[in-house]
């Protein structure tokens, strides 16, 4: 075989996994960006709340996978947000809550089947995929703060779109190569099938920590996007490392809650950078409890499948928690979240270990 082809043949999987990570980045740019906004258009607790709540919403239903259907949502969700953020749509405040629900959908529809082509057909480790994923959430972070401060939200959707064409790129591809992309999956049902009760805790204490932090930024920490992105950053880095480290950090649920409620508190007390460096450890020993407990749900042919219980529970928990957190910064402020979220971490900690499924 010509030494070119071959060459061509290489760079394939490394090419999928390059577009799968661009679009993992141009949804958190998507959805940090849309954050923001939404913080700017009310003070309310509960509809900032809401936000997290409807992006974790899809996942929760038995969707059949059409992973074009899904690119061209998310495609038009991007250009959703874009007119929003130009100011030619009404109603700006339900209409980026139902741009990221559109986003959202787009995510149910196409994740599970092209993770399932890229791992199954193609032969890409599920590792590197999830190192791409975690590469690309940080790379968007990072730059919803790096594209604030030049253009605003106008430049940061922009880019998100940009961001999302590898995606129809890649599905139009696993098409070509590996029939009709856009078919149902039959098994999806069986991701959605039943869910795993710690995934759904930690879901709940982390969708309540992470469903106003825009708000605190702003209001609070009197931040900017650029800060808030930065806070993100920081967390997307100590999540990665976990990733780098591949479970050789062995830690014990209930010490690392207590880690996490303690690093939590600790922001409250260091000024500026300090506060967000603190955020690095707190996002270190979330991925390392996600890596246990992804463990805890045993062997499976499909990893892709498991991956996907798992967030399903996950997200189930993150729309429990951001709605409860919402609704308690509603009534009692943004300063008497912290005290409650604190306390749910140390709850936490013992309740953790035994809701493991049996082994």
């Amino acid at each position: 075989m010509d030494a070119t082809v071959l060459l061509t043949m290489d760079r394939v999987p490394l090419l999928l996994t390059l577009a799968w990570g661009s679009s993992r980045a141009a949804i958190s740019l998507a959805m940090v960006s849309a954050a923001w906004m939404l913080s700017g258009l009310t003070p309310s607790p509960l509809i900032n709340g809401l936000l997290p709540a409807v992006a974790s919403a899809p996942m929760l239903l038995p969707f059949s996978a059409r992973p074009r259907s899904g690119a061209a949502l998310q495609l038009l969700a991007g250009l959703w947000l874009l007119l929003i953020a130009a100011r030619l749509m009404p109603l700006p405040m339900a209409f980026t809550l139902a741009a990221v629900l559109l986003l959202a959908l787009g995510c149910q529809l196409a994740d599970l089947p092209v993770q399932r082509l890229l791992t199954g057909s193609v032969g890409v480790p599920m590792a590197a995929l999830r190192t791409s994923a975690e590469a690309g959430r940080l790379v968007g972070n990072t730059l919803a703060g790096v594209l604030f401060p030049i253009g605003k939200t106008l430049l940061q959707f922009s880019q998100a779109i940009l961001l999302l064409l590898p995606l129809a790129a890649l599905v139009t591809w696993l098409q070509a190569q590996y029939g009709d992309a856009d078919s149902p999956v039959p098994s999806m049902r069986a991701a959605t099938a039943g869910f795993q009760l710690a995934a759904l805790l930690q879901g709940l204490l982390f969708g309540g920590l992470f469903g106003l932090i825009p708000l605190w930024v702003r209001q609070e920490g009197a931040g900017n996007c650029f800060d808030f992105a930065m806070v993100l950053t920081a967390y997307g880095l100590g999540r990665a490392a976990a990733e780098a480290l591949q479970g050789r950090l062995r830690l014990g649920f209930a010490p690392g809650y207590l880690l996490l409620m303690a690093a939590l508190a600790g922001t409250q007390l260091l000024p500026g950078w300090g506060a967000v460096l603190l955020f690095v450890p707190l996002g270190l020993l979330a991925a390392c409890s996600d890596q246990r407990l992804m463990q805890a749900l045993g062997p499976a042919e499909d990893p892709a499948m498991r991956a996907q219980l798992f967030v399903r529970s996950a997200c189930l928990g993150g729309l429990a928690g951001s709605l409860a957190m919402g609704l308690a910064g509603q009534v009692l402020g943004l300063p008497g979240v912290l005290p409650i979220q604190l306390l749910a971490f140390a709850a936490g900690a013992p309740l953790m270990p035994r809701l493991l499924p049996a082994r």
